[in-house]
């Protein structure tokens, strides 16, 4: 695109305008260092008024970035129960097998049924970032587990299994006296050792 000067005389003359153009000189750009790549993913997050992350994904637990203190703190949401300290297990071993928690930091913290960990501090990446990201590939990770479906499938296999895995026998019908313990019958360690009926 021409690049157009216009200029004017100010005492009269018999041109008081002058138009120059010229062409523009080439512009190159160079551009330089890695090259990155842009990683989308969904959160469901908020940020504390202190600045430390909360993600509310998980049905089980909560988990906290706290930013200060370069810490990972996963909280149960309602209830405390092997369900809770399984969710806060898979994540941090997940997490110290990613190297994004130090391994001898993961602890119980001072919140009952809560677990925590400390952030390894990295000079190449955002540290808090890579968690992030970390703990949403984990999550992904984790879908069957809050689906449902995990539940779902156990309950099936007890309540109906496939033939492989149950007996010959089927039903098995109701008796008056099952097994080797008779009723009535009691044992007394005064009769030397006899029983009584």
């Amino acid at each position: 695109m021409p690049i157009v000067n216009i200029t004017s005389n100010l005492q009269p003359s018999s041109n008081p305008i002058k138009i120059n153009i010229r062409e523009p000189e080439s512009v190159s750009v160079k551009v330089s260092g890695k090259a990155t790549r842009v990683i989308e993913y969904k959160l469901n997050m908020r940020r504390a008024l202190n600045g430390d992350i909360m993600v509310f994904d998980h049905k089980d637990i909560d988990i906290m970035i706290l930013i200060e203190k370069k810490k990972v703190v996963a909280f149960a949401k309602d209830t405390i129960s092997d369900a809770t300290y399984g969710a806060e297990r898979r994540l941090f071993d997940y997490l110290r097998k990613r190297g994004i928690v130090q391994y001898d930091s993961i602890e119980g913290g001072n919140v009952y049924g809560s677990l925590q960990g400390l952030i390894l501090e990295s000079k190449e990446v955002d540290s808090v970032k890579m968690t992030l990201y970390e703990i949403s590939k984990w999550l992904k990770e984790e879908q069957p587990f809050l689906d449902n479906s995990y539940d779902d499938m156990i309950e099936d296999e007890m309540l109906s299994p496939s033939h492989e895995e149950s007996t010959e026998l089927g039903e098995v019908p109701h008796a008056q006296e099952k097994g080797s313990i008779r009723k009535g019958s009691l044992f007394t360690p005064y009769l030397y050792g006899r029983y009584t009926y």
